[in-house]
């Protein structure tokens, strides 16, 4: 693993459910979630200033600044600045918010800023990873080659990464986004040491084989990855990356499903441990909103799951042949 940052554990603490996705989470109960995490071992924790405007950040520097700063690593995001606004811009899958506004804001000045008030709401002094946060079509829409060419382009987000990286402000950096294009072409055109990938390479969807995950390894970038259940479509939910699940995907749960019930393997589990088989990935971070589901988290990824169970995803089509697979030999 690059060596600019310091090693990330394999399971690590998403920040969404600190920043009241989907429901409100108390203070108290963001503070016992990260306790949870790190009494399980659990020594990476990812948030952003987009997590219930700040919220998730300022409830992980609370419960993280009693604890010594080597001993954990720390990733947030930038490309969105937060500016005073009353009461608080509640922005859907967020239902809760600290009096602020979102900004984007993709230009060099603009991501020193935001990493700046990054720091005062962690009250830390640096941070280890930051991701340029949501630089993707399905986030910008038809404004995606706008903002992707102030990133990408002189004195954009891109060469001020690389800046601060220089300058130890951070330790290393890439792209915290939900599609593979924008990773393919940060790392045509500039040096990222680490991807955040949410939803994409899952029992549901394997697309990054064909191309990221092979080009990550010859850069030797890594990758983490974000909704190992899909929003928690895999662990259950009604949801499939942030939206109603459709009928297709259902019914490719419902295989997967049976399959799992034929083996005696609980699915979850199945979900955590699928990503972490492939040599470009550094970690998983599903989201927990509490204690409990945080000790769950931590359970499932010990679970032994048997070889049978997925020889025969493989052989129903379910998982490509070419996947590595928890316990065999990864791809060279």
């Amino acid at each position: 693993m690059n060596q600019r940052y310091r090693p990330i554990t394999r399971l690590g603490l998403g920040g969404t459910g600190l920043g009241d996705m989907y429901h409100t989470t108390t203070d108290d109960d963001a503070r016992a979630t990260v306790d949870a995490a790190w009494e399980a071992g659990i020594r990476y924790f990812d948030t952003a200033p987009h997590y219930g405007a700040g919220l998730s950040e300022h409830r992980f520097g609370q419960a993280l600044r009693r604890r010594a700063r080597e001993g954990y690593t720390l990733s947030t995001k930038v490309g969105r600045r937060l500016e005073p606004h009353l009461p608080g811009e509640i922005a859907a899958p967020f239902v809760g918010a600290l009096p602020f506004k979102r900004v984007l804001d993709y230009s060099g000045a603009g991501v020193r800023r935001a990493l700046e008030d990054s720091l005062q709401r962690l009250a830390l002094g640096h941070v280890d990873i930051a991701y340029v946060h949501d630089l993707s079509p399905d986030a910008l829409g038809d404004a995606f080659e706008h903002h992707f060419a102030i990133a990408a382009g002189p004195g954009g987000a891109f060469q001020e990464m690389v800046k601060m990286r220089d300058e130890g402000l951070i330790k290393g950096w890439g792209l915290g986004v939900n599609t593979i294009e924008p990773c393919l072409r940060a790392l045509k055109l500039s040096d990222p040491d680490i991807f955040l990938l949410a939803g994409r390479y899952t029992l549901m969807e394997t697309t990054p084989l064909a191309e990221l995950f092979p080009l990550m390894r010859s850069r030797g970038a890594h990758v983490v990855l974000g909704g190992p259940f899909n929003s928690g479509f895999l662990a259950g939910g009604a949801h499939y990356d942030y939206a109603p699940a459709s009928p297709a995907q259902i019914a490719h749960r419902e295989r997967l499903r049976q399959v799992a019930a034929r083996h005696g393997v609980d699915l979850p589990a199945a979900a955590l441990q699928f990503g972490m088989a492939h040599p470009v990935v550094a970690a998983t971070i599903p989201g927990a909103s509490s204690a409990s589901h945080l000790k769950r988290n931590a359970m499932l990824m010990e679970i032994e799951i048997p070889a049978a169970f997925w020889d025969e995803l493989v052989a129903q089509g379910l998982v490509p042949q070419e996947a590595p697979l928890p316990g065999r030999r990864p791809v060279v």
